[in-house]
């Protein structure tokens, strides 16, 4: 397996939003399915990265189902639940040579899920800003 994806996979499992820190460029840009402009930067990434973790990750429901590589670049299939609404998406990563994250796209369906991570990653993301 792939270094990123294999430092990635272990983030997720894990849910050690500590090891962003090496594993995103200083410079990587996140884009989020329900905010309509580019994310620049390891610190608001690191923020949306960290609510998503905590929002797609109900217990024993999510999980990869398929990883399309090619160079430095991937494809990785999920599917996990938010309340009763199941929620199918790709996260799209692209990779530097020094092996950092520099472009991360998540990509939603259905539209009820759509509506679901919205509400709930708004939610998340505003007790993060308070907490830090």
């Amino acid at each position: 397996m792939n270094y990123v994806l294999e430092n990635w996979h272990k983030v997720v499992a894990d849910l050690d939003a500590g090891r962003l820190d090496q594993l995103l460029a200083d410079d990587v840009v996140f884009h989020s399915p329900v905010v309509h402009t580019p994310q620049a930067g390891k610190a608001i990434t690191t923020l949306y990265l960290k609510g998503a973790m905590q929002v797609l990750n109900a217990p024993g429901h999510f999980r990869y189902l398929r990883e399309v590589v090619d160079g430095n670049q991937a494809v990785l299939e999920f599917e996990t639940l938010i309340g009763d609404v199941t929620v199918n998406g790709v996260d799209m990563i692209r990779w530097n040579d020094k092996g950092q994250i520099v472009d991360f796209k998540v990509m939603i369906r259905p539209l009820k899920a759509v509506h679901a991570i919205h509400q709930a990653m708004g939610a998340m993301l505003e007790s993060l800003k308070v907490s830090g």
